[in-house]
């Protein structure tokens, strides 16, 4: 069993390696003419480096590099495949989305990197064994199913960070939340002894929160510098191991856990759960531009921050309202699976209220705030 101070160790470690990366990758940018040019869509007011995702391969690498000189994390990477094949798709999907920053691919040449880095996870172990339907039943997948639930979920997971990366901060963010609210998650489950070991899982996690943390201060509203493809398909990438080898391979014997929530709720939902924003997002993107009938990749001004700033909202409470959903969504997710009595969702159901009624109706306060002063 590994240490709560070792994960922090790798943790801060790929913050650290991530932040120092971060001010070199900017200097390029800026030296190559990397940069995203401001239009009708993007709401910076200059042109900003685009390729800060590149500081995210560093994070993982030095993070990495960092874990396999601790004994602490032996049991984890001595004799492990799986690492290899995490840092390989992790080149190549850096590779990709790099690629797209700088010159934009077209949708099915993304679409078919993506599907080429998910066989490399096949290739290399990093699948889940399990599907678990709630109220149903245990599916094992078979050799058949296992590229095909691999690719769909890596598919799923970079699209939805992608599509989310629309304000400063807003992805970095939400995923930084969903990978700390996840490591506490899959390290619960593992020192419960209800995972497949060796497990990535959680060491993947504290990494990803590390990366996000280490970039934040230079993507937060003005940001510096923007993730880019090459950020988002990493972030997607790193989130869709974790949750996959977790949830897709917690003990499905196990029908115990917490009040029966773990039976109830499965842990292959509970990631979908902790990232509802981006999901949600995608779910409503694919049904606004099918009613529309335009094409998946069509890009347009329909997304949940896009219509929070309609609102009234500025950029910064945009990004902080979808934040404080996801922290709420990844309370809903850990309290009951944390809690060791039966859990009470009243107060996370009065702050999901208090959350709806500011988002919905602090910019029409505002609004009629300034109208009396003016009034006045």
């Amino acid at each position: 069993m590994i240490d709560l101070t070792g994960y922090l160790i790798v943790g801060a470690s790929a913050a650290v390696a991530t932040a120092g990366a971060t001010k070199g990758v900017e200097i390029l940018a800026h030296k190559k003419g990397w940069l995203a040019e401001p239009d009708e869509r993007r709401l910076h007011p200059v042109p900003t480096p685009n390729i800060g995702g590149l500081a995210f391969l560093v994070g993982l690498i030095a993070a990495l590099l960092l874990a396999s000189q601790m004994d602490r994390f032996s049991s984890v990477i001595s004799g492990n495949s799986e690492l290899i094949g995490v840092l390989i798709a992790a080149v190549l999907i850096t590779v990709l989305g790099f690629v797209d920053d700088i010159r934009e691919l077209s949708p099915p040449m993304k679409v078919t990197g993506v599907v080429a880095v998910g066989i490399v996870l096949v290739w290399f172990g990093v699948t889940m064994f399990y599907f678990r339907l709630p109220f149903l039943d245990v599916f094992v997948l078979s050799n058949d199913w296992i590229p095909l639930f691999t690719v769909v979920w890596l598919l799923g997971m970079t699209q939805a960070i992608n599509l989310i990366d629309g304000l400063d901060g807003l992805a970095t963010g939400i995923v930084a939340i969903a990978a700390g609210s996840f490591f506490v998650y899959s390290k619960h489950l593992g020192d419960l002894g209800l995972l497949a070991e060796p497990n990535i899982g959680p060491l993947i996690s504290i990494i990803t929160l590390g990366i996000c943390i280490g970039f934040l201060p230079f993507n937060f509203n003005p940001a510096k510098i923007f993730m880019g493809d090459c950020g988002a398909l990493m972030l997607g990438l790193l989130m869709a191991i974790a949750t996959s080898v977790v949830g897709g391979r917690a003990d499905p014997q196990s029908q115990n856990f917490s009040g029966q929530t773990y039976f109830f709720i499965a842990p292959l939902f509970i990631p979908l759960l902790i990232l509802g924003v981006p999901l949600f997002d995608v779910v409503f993107a694919i049904f606004r531009r099918t009613i529309n009938r335009q094409g998946f990749a069509t890009a347009d001004r329909g997304h949940l921050h896009h219509r929070l700033i309609a609102l009234g909202h500025g950029p910064r409470r945009a990004v902080v309202i979808l934040w404080s959903w996801t922290a709420l969504l990844s309370a809903v997710a850990l309290y009951p699976a944390l809690s060791s009595s039966s859990p009470n969702f009243l107060p996370l159901i009065a702050a999901a209220v208090i959350l709806a009624l500011f988002t919905v109706l602090h910019p029409r306060w505002r609004r009629a705030n300034e109208t009396t002063e003016i009034n006045d």
